[in-house]
């Protein structure tokens, strides 16, 4: 029985009592209420308040109405106990068998189990990264690579429908700075100070000088247009296999050249122009942001008739909402606190509502120590660490798991040593070994001829069976609330969890029969208990982009 079950029982409890005019309800029954497990096992399985918060709308003290609602609810045979506490709290033991069944409903579920319909009819565009094509990602980019994908996938499991966007700035000084860095190199001429520096700019000017026949011949105009292209085109590709690499996907790579090329910055200042936020003043087009908490107001085309970098996130936005996005979710860097209003704001001036059609999540700082100290400078890019290092240091699995567990509006340190090492205090160790050793269990039970091809869920009635189920029960609110708070770290503490309770089940409750002892129905039962919870946390491994691995 699942939460969700329960609260079900509960509210046909409370529908019943209404039929037979045992309670009145002012204002009708509630939709949905709230089950929750107790902090202490000794209070039950399951605990509500829901007498609490219902008892004055029925005219009664909250355990008058507990006592009622606990008459009705011992009458359900999936119910073993119900005991109030305290002003009215009602906690509730549920029968085993009735408990027992959830570990069959998840093998039956398989890798569709945690998901459900809590967002459902959201279209959602989630952009998680936004960087130049004009070096290799960063460490500031590997942090949202890892939650970006992580909340894509737990969005997506709670029923939403998601496009993860990737913007490519590839606009203004910055690509020019590229292409000229990039000709002084294939020319043997000292790059300019304010270009881009590092061996890889070196290695990327010569394979195109390899790759591209005459492009040092051209005129010099042309040759930095050529060098800066030729360039850009091979960045990128080698940005997305980084992140391919790295199991991140995304459905689209956006040119923010793409807004100015289509007019898509001309079509965004009409639509703007005509919700009436608009005005002009010192030969400049404006944007009345200050109507909406922005801290002023900003300039959208400049008196020499350039657009601004802002009016590009005003396009942007505008652009996403006409592909039909309810609700835009960016990631942003550290150094991005001040768009928050700018975007909230361009948001309302485009006559939406900034507190559900937009949402900016802003990340903080992340340092990797190595060896005790931190890692500041990258062999091939020079003054950052890249994402392609930090992946070759750490492995993938480490890294995404680690970069996941944390609240990511929260600064966060990293040790390559602990994140890599192999015992149960690594967090990422200890659940991938929980799925090895359940993994293994199943192979030693195959190996032995045992078939599951019967489950008596009753007889999992030891204190920890129960443990586990609840906890597996759990699984589908875990995900729902990762995604509707945009908080996928909570899938991580909770496989932590989880398998902290298969390990306290697997050292109390023999499992596979002792040598020529017969299969007995609590092995088999165990058995299905073990395949419910190797189903889960594969589950919640790949919520986070992590491999379950057979063995270790």
């Amino acid at each position: 029985m699942t939460p969700e079950q329960l609260a079900a029982k509960i509210l046909q409890a409370l529908a019943a009592l209404a039929d037979d005019g045992t309670i009145t309800f002012e204002g009708g029954l509630p939709r949905e209420l709230k089950v929750e497990r107790p902090k202490n096992p000794e209070h039950g399985d399951y605990a509500t308040n829901v007498a609490m918060q219902l008892g004055k709308r029925a005219g009664l003290n909250p355990r008058q109405f507990a006592e009622l609602l606990a008459g009705k609810l011992q009458d359900d045979d999936a119910i073993t106990a119900v005991e109030i506490a305290g002003p009215g709290f009602i906690n509730i033991r549920v029968a085993a068998d009735a408990q027992g069944k959830i570990a069959q409903a998840i093998l039956d579920a398989g890798p569709a189990y945690g998901g459900s319909d809590s967002l459902h009819g959201q279209t959602v565009n989630l952009e998680f990264i936004s960087a130049n094509p004009t070096g290799p990602l960063h460490l500031g980019h590997t942090r949202w690579a890892a939650v970006g994908d992580a909340l894509a996938r737990v969005l997506t499991a709670a029923g939403a429908k998601v496009s993860r966007e990737f913007y490519i700035n590839d606009r203004g000084a910055q690509m020019d700075k590229f292409g000229a860095s990039l000709q002084a190199a294939a020319l043997g001429e000292p790059i300019p100070e304010d270009g881009y520096h590092g061996e890889y700019i070196l290695d990327l000017a010569k394979q195109i000088v390899a790759e591209v026949p005459g492009i040092t011949e051209l005129p010099a105009d042309e040759q930095l247009i050529a060098f800066r292209e030729a360039g850009y085109e091979r960045q990128l590709k080698e940005q997305q296999a980084q992140l391919e690499h790295f199991r991140t996907k995304f459905d689209v790579w956006f040119s923010e050249r793409s807004l100015h090329e289509q007019d898509g910055v001309g079509h965004a200042i009409e639509k703007l122009r005509e919700q009436g936020h608009l005005y002009d003043a010192d030969d400049a087009l404006w944007m009345r942001t200050t109507d909406f908490t922005d801290d002023k107001d900003r300039v959208l085309i400049r008196s020499n008739g350039e657009p601004t970098y802002f009016a590009s996130d005003a396009a942007y936005y505008v652009n996403k909402r006409e592909r039909g996005f309810d609700v835009c979710i960016y990631l942003l860097g550290a150094d991005h606190h001040g768009y928050v209003n700018r975007l909230k704001a361009i948001a309302a001036c485009a006559g939406d509502d900034p507190e559900h059609n937009i949402e900016i999540l802003i990340g903080q700082l992340v340092k990797i120590l190595k060896g005790g100290e931190e890692m500041r400078l990258s062999k091939r890019a020079g003054t950052i660490v890249t994402l392609a290092e930090l992946v070759e240091e750490g492995g993938v699995d480490p890294l995404r798991y680690t970069l996941c567990r944390y609240p990511a509006d929260s600064p966060l340190t990293l040790d390559i040593e602990e994140m890599t090492r192999q015992a149960s205090e690594n967090p990422v160790y200890y659940v991938q070994y929980a799925h090895a050793r359940l993994a293994s269990i199943l192979r030693n039970a195959d190996e032995l001829g045992i078939k599951l091809d019967e489950f008596e869920p009753g007889l999992l009635s030891h204190e920890r069976e129960g443990d586990l189920l609840r906890a597996l029960a759990e699984f589908p609110r875990i995900v729902a609330t990762a995604a509707e708070l945009r908080e996928p770290h909570r899938v991580a503490r909770y496989l932590e969890d989880t398998a902290s309770a298969f390990h306290k089940f697997y050292d109390s409750c023999r499992v596979l029969p002792r040598g020529d002892e017969e299969v007995e129905p609590v092995h088999k039962a165990r058995l299905t208990l073990v395949g419910a919870t190797r189903t889960v946390v594969a589950n919640g491994l790949d919520l986070l982009g992590v491999s379950a691995p057979e063995r270790m």
